[in-house]
Formats: C-alpha cells, sequence, structure tokens
C-alpha cells in the first residue's frame, strides 16, 4: 500500500542523493516520455552527471560524486558542468579537471572501482581519469534493488 510505495520513493531518494523537488521533477519528466514510466526514471536517475561520476569510481560514493560535480571538477566533453543533475547522453565523454585527478580521495577511488567494474553502458579509462557513456543505461544495469513500480502507482495516486 501507500507506506510502501512512500518508502520505497524514500529508499531510491537516499541512493541518488536527492530531495523531494529534484525526485518529483525527474519523475514528471520521465513519465512525459514515451515507454515504461518506471525504467524510464531509473534510467534517468542513473544518467544523472553526480551518478556517473560515481560509477565511473571518480567518487566513493554519490555524496562524494555530487561534490566533485559542484566544486566544478568535472568537464563533460571538455565543458565544466556543475550541475549534479546534468544529463549524459550517449557518446558523451566525462574527464575530472587536472587537480581532481591529483586528490589522493579520487585515486584511491578509481584504485577500488578497478575491483567492482563499472556499469556496462559506461568506459572507464583509469589511466587517463576519464569515461565515456557507451549506451543508455537498461533496466538490469541498476544495480540497487528498487521496485520503481511503487514509485510509479504512488506518484500516479
Amino acid at each position: 500500500g501507500y507506506g510502501l510505495q512512500l518508502r520505497e520513493k524514500q529508499k531510491v531518494k537516499r541512493l541518488y542523493g536527492m530531495l523531494e523537488g529534484q525526485f518529483a521533477l525527474t519523475f514528471k519528466r520521465a513519465s512525459q516520455e514515451k515507454g515504461v514510466s518506471g525504467e524510464l526514471l531509473l534510467s534517468k536517475l542513473e544518467r544523472r552527471l553526480s551518478n556517473v561520476v560515481y560509477r565511473l569510481g571518480f567518487g566513493s560514493s554519490q555524496a562524494q560524486g555530487r561534490q566533485l560535480v559542484r566544486h566544478g571538477h568535472v568537464k563533460v566533453n571538455d565543458h565544466k558542468i556543475d550541475i549534479p543533475s546534468y544529463q549524459v547522453k550517449v557518446g558523451d565523454v566525462i574527464t575530472l579537471a587536472a587537480r581532481a585527478t591529483q586528490n589522493t580521495f579520487v585515486t584511491a577511488s578509481v584504485e577500488a572501482v578497478k575491483g567492482r567494474g563499472v556499469p556496462r553502458w559506461l568506459e572507464l579509462d583509469a589511466a587517463n581519469m576519464s569515461g565515456k557513456v557507451l549506451a543508455l543505461p537498461a533496466r538490469d544495469d541498476v544495480s540497487f534493488p528498487i521496485q520503481e513500480q511503487l514509485i510509479v502507482e504512488l506518484y500516479s495516486k
């Protein structure tokens, strides 16, 4: 019921480090596109720049990914982007500013991601501290245990 739906939304907001307003807007945009709303929502969440920075291993957590973006350490196709919610597209190349590549947290995080790997829709070039978006994330690329249908039901009331 409602409590379950609400808990699922709270969990997903926490996983992606988002506030209510951002999350509601992301859902609204996903639901306006053609396709399965829940899957479109997850794709949009995965393609947030802060999440991609985390998934590529430049940050050891969602929060650290967000901070790197906010502080202007991240470039998309050679343009500095400091908006965590920026949606990456297929073909985008994500790089870190030179000063960030020297950061011990960043280098430790990139070492750690070599062990766990990056999602198959992304490609990491650890030597050059860059990553590329190879494809749009599919439903089974989302490793978190998310029941997106509960969120869709919650918003469609």
